[in-house]
């Protein structure tokens, strides 16, 4: 299959403002992809909606919560290795996820209270969930990863506060419980995932892995083979839709196992808009979606 032209930098569409999108996971997850919701929505809907859609590195979920939201799958399948974000997920999806959102409710957010619970040593795991929130949502740009620290002045020089949206998380929390029968939560290794249902006729999988240039700073499972997952991508018998950083190393593999590429603007969190890859066997109904949004 031949590679496709790549939009050009200085034509590419302007990206997606995050406002117009649902607002659905209780992270401000490094690397989330709530800007690409609309291109994941014409992506699912073209492949119909009886499959089952496996996210191998689940990480804030934006993609499985919208599925499961917006009915889009018959089936949703998330997968997330690191511990403190799997207890989240473990607690939302499970029988504690009142009990979260309650915590979140009624917690009195001053730097000496987050501490507390922060360096508590959790002997529960809707704890060990309560106290991940904490750390994803008042620290810098969400990142759990070790060394992170917390926000100081905040917006408008608030401090912690300005940062803690209680009553917004405990309704999404709640929002959440309402569709946990259409999702699966299983904690343990994407790449293992995949492996086992990669001769699913049935299953489509969104991949998002660790970047290669800066998941070293963002995550606890930073280190992956990038190889072994295009090779194990190119096994798959449903379809995928991958996303990475727009690297050297990742061009390369993608033209080795014959996908497609298309680089697509985003902007960051810190308001720069920078490129990055969508890598698929076809692409075609990106090129129709963009045509229909121009």
């Amino acid at each position: 299959m031949s590679q496709l032209k790549l939009f050009d930098y200085q034509t590419a569409r302007k990206p997606v403002n995050v406002a117009s999108v649902p607002m659905r996971s209780p992270f401000r997850y490094p690397g989330g992809k709530t800007w690409l919701i609309p291109q994941i929505r014409s992506w699912l809907k073209n492949l119909g909606s009886n499959f089952v859609l496996i996210e191998p590195f689940a990480g804030g979920g934006i993609v499985s919560l919208t599925a499961a939201f917006e009915n889009l799958a018959s089936q949703i399948i998330m997968v997330e290795k690191d511990e403190d974000v799997a207890a989240v997920w473990h607690t939302i999806f499970g029988n504690d996820g009142k009990w979260l959102a309650e915590q979140i409710s009624n917690f009195d957010v001053t730097p000496e209270n987050v501490r507390a619970v922060v360096e508590e040593k959790h002997t529960s795991v809707r704890k060990r969930a309560f106290s991940t929130i904490l750390r994803n949502r008042l620290s810098h740009g969400g990142i759990l990863a070790a060394g992170a620290g917390f926000i100081k002045n905040g917006e408008n020089g608030k401090g912690l506060r300005s940062r803690w949206y209680a009553q917004t998380l405990k309704k999404r929390i709640l929002d959440i419980q309402c569709i946990r029968n259409k999702v699966k939560f299983i904690e343990g290794d994407g790449l293992g995932v995949i492996q086992e249902n990669k001769r699913n006729n049935n299953a489509v999988f969104f991949i998002d892995p660790p970047y290669v240039k800066a998941a070293r700073r963002l995550y606890r499972y930073f280190d992956i083979d990038h190889e072994y997952l295009f090779e194990l991508a190119s096994c798959v018998t449903g379809d995928f839709l991958m996303t990475y950083d727009d690297a050297d190393e990742i061009r390369f593999l993608a033209n080795k196992y014959s996908f497609e590429t298309e680089s697509i603007i985003m902007k960051t969190t810190h308001h720069e808009n920078k490129m990055e890859l969508l890598i698929g066997r076809d692409l075609t109904w990106l090129r129709n979606f963009e045509v229909s949004r121009a």
